[in-house]
């Protein structure tokens, strides 16, 4: 019988493949199986108690983290946008100053 780790691994291979698929532009019906597949996988996981649904999601962000990146950039604010119109210009207020 697997471990708990060779379980997880089998997982994060199944997603990987998928996110290379779906990157990959693989048609909508393979992508399709594919995800059937994988929900059904971790459905058994749920159901056999070796995965928490918690541990899934964390896997499954892991993997998609990995195949695109993280889901939000932050980036720092934009400090040379034009005023809108009538209003003053940080650089005109200081100067008034």
């Amino acid at each position: 019988m697997r471990n708990k780790t060779e379980i997880l691994g089998e997982l994060r291979t199944m997603l990987r493949d998928i996110f290379t698929a779906k990157a990959a532009g693989e048609t909508n019906s393979r992508l399709a199986r594919a995800h059937g597949y994988v929900d059904g996988y971790m459905r058994a996981l749920q159901e056999s108690d070796i995965a928490t649904r918690s541990e899934l999601v964390e896997i499954v962000n892991a993997e998609r983290e990995r195949a695109s990146g993280p889901a939000m950039i932050f980036r720092q604010p934009v400090s040379d946008v034009a005023p809108a119109p009538g209003e003053a210009s940080s650089d005109d207020r200081t100067a008034a100053a």
